[in-house]
């Protein structure tokens, strides 16, 4: 799988059975690295889990967060960002209910690793956002 291969299906990016192969853990850090904050500041004021979402961002890039977290922090931001997904983020009101279910799954998975330092440069991130 090369750095430009995308998933067939967007669930692709999330299946705990491909989300850890370091291949798609590459892809899915790339896709994240470029998509993720122009995303986060399109949709920062309209979905409740931005917090969550830019807490995971921060942990993700903490060095002392572990490997098998960061590959799933970023599978999960992957379907966050991918343009295809379960339910098109285009409708109004349920668009983003299956991005947030990710989050959240990730997010239980995961919690342990995201600290109260994760989490409060999310809430300031947040706030600047929905300032603009």
């Amino acid at each position: 799988m090369t750095a430009k291969a995308k998933p067939a299906d967007p669930a692709d990016a999330i299946d705990p059975n491909k989300a850890l192969v370091p291949s798609v853990v590459k892809i899915n850090e790339m896709r994240v690295t470029r998509s993720f904050w122009p995303k986060i500041q399109r949709t920062a004021a309209r979905i409740p889990f931005a917090d969550q979402a830019l807490a995971a961002w921060y942990a993700a890039r903490d060095p002392e967060t572990p490997l098998r977290a960061k590959g799933m922090i970023f599978a999960g931001l992957a379907y966050f960002v991918m343009p295809i997904d379960a339910i098109p983020d285009v409708f109004a009101g349920i668009g983003y209910t299956d991005d947030a279910a990710v989050i959240a799954a990730v997010i239980a998975m995961v919690s342990a690793h995201i600290k109260p330092r994760h989490r409060l440069l999310a809430a300031d991130a947040v706030k600047s956002l929905k300032e603009k």
